[in-house]
């Protein structure tokens, strides 16, 4: 970090935004909180982002990539070219209130191992309920954004979560230096709960600050339901508890993730949570035969997965009892998760 750079620095990730970057890019434009250091990673678009980028926001810095290096290494790009002290992860597809990045500042400064601050994430649409005020987490790998679709006046104390939703967070770079940044191999999503769990293992903690307010056009660049996000979501759940979790905590997540998958059955037939939205969309044997194609991924990528383990094993800091009091403190059961959206 050079000694007259921005203390933080933001990186907005963009994929074909053409229709969103420009409202996500004038909120950060607008932040009370300055100097900012601003950068856009483009992942490769095929639309006219990029022109409209250098051209509506020429002082802003755009890296384009040659190719689609997924969320993760979009976002390592940025996190390495970044000079600050802090680093704001931003979705292309937010707008952020004025306050916003002032408030995760002022957040995550009241303790030295807040690594990250969780920001209250608002969906744009009416009544816009929440997104995620931070996330909570499962026994098997999986996660969901805190209070998902509950009313927006909810989740109104600043409290310590699991981690933060990176659609839109701050990251201290002291944390980041420690425990590593994104898996790339995740190509996209889960990419925030494997950073939360090296995080909490490492001993570092999440705030959430409910006035560091931001509204999402949820999925606005990869669509709400198909079947490689299906695939991602599942296969990268399964890499997430490998990576992190205690051998116990391995062996009794198969009860849980058994459960959630007969309750998924039970809503892929009628049409509750996401199970039943994708099988709205898409056939009922597409599902199973995702479902295949994670585990047989899972068993090929065995000997890296297990070598990225013994990795995160060297900055390990809290004992396995006190990871079963994360699940139990910031968890969420298999039926709340199955028939959420």
């Amino acid at each position: 970090m050079e000694s007259n750079a921005p203390l933080i620095g933001v990186i907005v990730l963009n994929w074909n935004g053409e229709r969103v970057i420009e409202t996500c890019l004038e909120s950060v434009r607008a932040q009370t909180y300055r100097p900012l250091e601003i950068l856009v990673v483009d992942n490769a678009s095929t639309d006219g982002s990029v022109d409209l980028i250098r051209k509506q926001f020429p002082e802003m810095k755009l890296i384009v990539n040659e190719r689609n290096l997924g969320f993760g290494g979009g976002n390592n790009v940025g996190i390495r070219s970044a000079q600050g002290r802090y680093l704001m992860m931003l979705n292309n597809d937010t707008r952020l209130v004025a306050r916003c990045i002032e408030a995760l500042k002022r957040a995550i400064e009241k303790d030295a191992r807040y690594g990250v601050c969780a920001s209250k994430i608002l969906l744009e649409e009416e009544p816009n309920p929440i997104d995620a005020a931070g996330i909570v987490v499962c026994p098997d790998g999986l996660s969901i954004g805190r209070g998902r679709l509950e009313n927006a006046d909810r989740y109104d104390e600043e409290v310590e979560v699991f981690f933060a939703s990176d659609c839109a967070c701050l990251y201290r770079r002291e944390m980041l230096e420690e425990i590593g940044l994104y898996d790339e191999d995740f190509f996209a999503y889960a990419d925030e709960t494997d950073m939360g769990w090296r995080a909490q293992l490492a001993g570092w903690k999440c705030l959430y600050s409910p006035e560091a307010i931001v509204y999402h056009c949820h999925s606005a660049s990869t669509g709400n339901y198909s079947p490689f996000k299906a695939f991602l979501v599942e296969r990268n759940r399964i890499w997430v508890a490998i990576k992190n979790f205690p051998l116990s905590l391995i062996v009794v997540g198969q009860g849980y993730t058994f459960w959630r998958y007969l309750l998924q059955a039970y809503g892929a037939f009628t049409g509750k949570g996401a199970a039943g939205r994708f099988t709205s969309d898409f056939s009922k044997l597409a599902l199973a035969k995702i479902l295949l194609k994670v585990y047989f991924s899972v068993l090929k990528s065995l000997p890296s997965v297990l070598k990225k383990r013994r990795t995160i094993r060297k900055t390990k800091r809290i004992s396995n009892r006190e990871v079963y009091r994360l699940l139990k403190r910031f968890g969420i059961s298999a039926k709340e998760i199955a028939f959420r959206e």
